[in-house]
């Protein structure tokens, strides 16, 4: 392999996306990149148990921070992760707890509210932010708004939901065919996920109220931001109304108690669709992204993933000033899982991962996928116990039998933590190598002329006077390619496998391993 020398870095840029960030002060600069992290998407019942009934709870989140971020910037052998989002911790009657009964308290199968405190102020000293799922559209069908209101039409509760009047016409179907009109003692209601998840009606001002103060409580609490559930979804039933309108009302409310509260919204649609929505948040989940990516690496083929991405920036940016934060992931707890989309292929694995990890905006990694864990079908199959041990051990939880990670294949923390070319390893190199690099983390996104090499993507990323150059061969063979307006820089950030280059006249001929991604800077 040549051995570099230091030269300039000089790729060209094509049709780069720019924030306006010269023209900013020094203060919005530096909130803008305060919000800017790797976050970690744990599902609470799965993930760790802390007082030995089986179930995730706080205290098991609690005695495995380290494992997620152990507070010292000068070790690797943490995820290095800077943020986490906890699905729902509040009562419900369901194993999720996506129907909410009282969104003031935390489960008692999960924890106390000391609990709570204790892990807010544990991830904070770690550098850690901590943000909650937040559950807008409904309720539980035992929330005590939603039992008064079905059981006295003249409750004061009724007009926080949504019925049926005599002209309404009850075997219309949802979006997805679904029956969407339930049956009460005192009428029909709307319910868009489910009978027992009656939707909330947001053209009430009080229950606008209700969630302000909601917010407010867990502010007060020290959590750092909110994950927004079916934001999208407020008036499925009425599509003269948006939801948007809602969500900026929102942004505006929260944002005068916490200026630096970080919003992310689950807007499950294509980009146009959820550019809107920036205009409120300060990211949305990016499920366009996500679905170019796996098939992408599985048939080692580009689509085109920089163009669009440089479309979708630019749709983001219109609505947000140009402060928009990507929030790319692979897959979460509602999607089959990475490793099962991908059959159990490692390589491929870690090359989806580098892709993303890699990409502007704020990851998030859901907790399994870092040591591959599979799971396909139901959403049980995608929850399962997140696997710390070969076969057991403390603080693993047992909330269900495993039916996908387990026997032949029973990827652990264990079995890969001491393991340099392990998945586990992969990712928390490509982490800190983020978190350390500013143009990795922040930098906005420009393509890299290839030529007609469909195998390879290669990328630069920007921030101020900070420049990298990532490329990527997602096929299973050895490519070169011709990287137009290329002279390579000094210093090598980061190699998954075997490569070399030389210089060809006003670019670089660079040949790559199979499944091998290069960082420089």
């Amino acid at each position: 392999m040549r051995k570099l020398r230091t030269m300039l870095l000089a790729w060209l840029l094509v049709a780069a996306v720019v924030l306006p960030l010269a023209a900013a002060s020094p203060a919005e600069q530096e909130l803008y990149a305060s919000k800017h992290g790797v976050f970690y998407q744990i599902f609470v019942r799965s993930f760790a148990d802390g007082d030995g009934d089986g179930l995730g709870d706080l205290r098991g989140i609690i005695e495995r921070l380290d494992y997620l971020n152990d507070g010292d910037p000068q070790t690797t052998s943490d995820l290095g992760v800077t943020g986490i989002w906890l699905t729902p911790i509040h009562p419900s009657p369901t194993y999720h707890k996506y129907d909410v009964v009282d969104y003031y308290a935390i489960d008692p199968e999960i924890g106390t509210l000391a609990d709570f405190q204790e892990l807010i102020d544990q991830a904070h000293a770690r550098g850690m932010k901590v943000i909650l799922d937040l559950v807008c559209n409904h309720t539980s069908s035992q929330h005590p708004w939603f039992l008064a209101a079905s059981s006295d039409p003249e409750s004061p509760y009724r007009d926080y939901y949504i019925w049926a009047d005599p002209e309404t016409p009850l075997t219309r179907r949802g979006p997805w065919n679904q029956i969407v009109w339930h049956p009460a003692a005192t009428g029909h209601y709307y319910g868009l996920f489910w009978s027992e998840m009656p939707d909330l009606n947001w053209a009430n001002p009080k229950v606008r109220e209700e969630f302000k103060a909601v917010a407010a409580f867990w502010l007060e609490q020290g959590v750092d931001g909110f994950r927004l559930d079916a934001a999208k979804h407020l008036f499925e039933h009425d599509p003269s109304r948006k939801a948007v309108d809602w969500w900026l009302e929102f942004s505006d409310f929260v944002r005068s108690l916490k200026p630096d509260v970080y919003l992310v919204g689950e807007v499950w649609d294509s980009p146009h669709v959820v550019a809107p929505y920036y205009g409120a948040f300060d990211s949305a989940f990016n499920f366009d992204l996500a679905d170019r990516i796996i098939p992408i690496v599985r048939f080692g083929l580009d689509t085109g993933l920089v163009a669009a991405l440089l479309q979708q920036h630019a749709q983001y940016n219109a609505y947000a000033q140009g402060w928009a934060i990507d929030a790319p992931f692979l897959s979460n707890h509602d999607q089959d899982r990475v490793m099962s989309q991908l059959f159990g292929d490692w390589n491929q694995a870690k090359m989806a991962a580098a892709i993303y990890l890699t990409l502007p905006g704020n990851p998030f990694i859901y907790a399994g996928e870092e040591i591959g864990m599979q799971g396909r079908g139901e959403h049980e199959n995608i929850r399962e116990p997140f696997k710390w041990y070969e076969l057991d051990g403390p603080g693993q939880t047992a909330w269900r039998s495993s039916l996908f990670n387990t026997g032949r294949w029973q990827p652990s923390v264990e079995s890969q933590d001491g393991d340099p070319g392990s998945l586990l390893n992969h990712y928390r190199r490509l982490i800190h190598l983020r978190l350390r690099e500013p143009a990795l983390q922040l930098g906005s996104l420009s393509e890299v002329d290839c030529g007609d090499n469909p195998r390879i993507i290669a990328y630069g990323r920007r921030w101020q006077d900070e420049l990298a150059l990532v490329v990527h061969n997602i096929s299973r063979q050895e490519q070169e390619v011709l990287l137009t307006g290329v002279s390579l820089p000094g210093e090598i950030l980061f190699a998954s496998g075997p490569y070399s280059f030389e210089l060809d006249g006003p670019g670089c001929s660079l040949v790559l391993a199979p499944c091998t991604t290069v960082i420089w800077k």
